[in-house]
């Protein structure tokens, strides 16, 4: 198992997802759902996709930080575990598919509902926020990462 995440490293990779996942939500009619599909699966869907390990468990956030989700199992994050983790991530993004109204709504609930989590990884002492307690997950430096790093 490896250490819990920097916060400042969760946060940056949190970020940098948010903001490819919202980049394409002003894409007439489908943006919004890409951008829902994005943020729901990005912790599984690279490596299921390109079936390299330096995509296991991890977004393109989490890969430019150097984090990765941790199963409580040890097993890979599958499509059903991202899903699971980040549903409270994506409520604003797929508020949003509605035109207009959802432009507005949207964005607001996801700034909410990122508080809220923001504040959890603070104040849990695995840093682990709601969406990990649904997908039974944690946040880690990788143990490779963390074992380089010693002296």
């Amino acid at each position: 198992m490896g250490e819990k995440a920097e916060t400042s490293k969760r946060v940056l990779a949190a970020l940098i997802d948010a903001l490819i996942g919202w980049v394409v939500v002003f894409i007439p009619v489908i943006g919004a759902l890409i951008g829902a599909l994005y943020l729901l699966f990005k912790d599984a869907a690279p490596y299921q996709v390109m079936k390299q390990d330096e995509w296991k468990n991890k977004s393109v956030g989490k890969k430019l930080m150097g984090i990765e989700v941790e199963t409580t199992d040890g097993s890979v994050v599958d499509l059903a575990t991202s899903a699971k983790r980040n549903i409270p991530l994506t409520i604003g993004t797929f508020i949003a598919i509605i035109p207009v109204l959802g432009w507005i709504i949207g964005p607001l609930v996801a700034l909410v509902l990122g508080i809220i989590e923001l504040i959890l990884v603070l104040t849990d002492k695995d840093g682990r926020r709601i969406g990990d307690r649904f997908g039974e997950t944690r946040v880690v430096q990788p143990a490779d990462v963390v074992s380089s790093d010693a002296p």
